[in-house]
């Protein structure tokens, strides 16, 4: 990981999400430029505000900062799903998720 990480991944999950930097800016309440000068490396967001862009992309800050989570939205709301299975389905999700592998 190195410093260009944070900035590189909010850009990656906001548009995977198909949202502007001026909206996803203004909709946490900030200027319109404050996204994309985090994206162009002109600033960083400060812890607070890191887990508030969290929430909004729906990540997990762990799962921000994993590397080989390529979708962690997609991964947070699969584990989500998952909690609610009984022994015997998570155990066939397991083996299905195995296979696919």
């Amino acid at each position: 990981m190195d410093a260009d990480f944070i900035s590189d991944r909010i850009a990656k999950l906001r548009t995977e999400k198909n949202i502007s930097a001026r909206d996803m800016s203004l909709s946490l309440g900030q200027s319109q430029s404050y996204i994309n000068n985090i994206e162009n490396k002109k600033a960083l967001p400060s812890m607070q505000m890191f887990l508030y862009i969290c929430e909004f992309l729906g990540v997990e800050p762990r799962d921000f900062f994993e590397e080989e989570v390529t979708s962690p939205g997609a991964l947070n709301e699969a584990v989500t799903a998952f909690k609610s299975l009984s022994p015997k389905q998570l155990e066939l999700m397991t083996a299905l998720a195995k296979e696919m592998k």
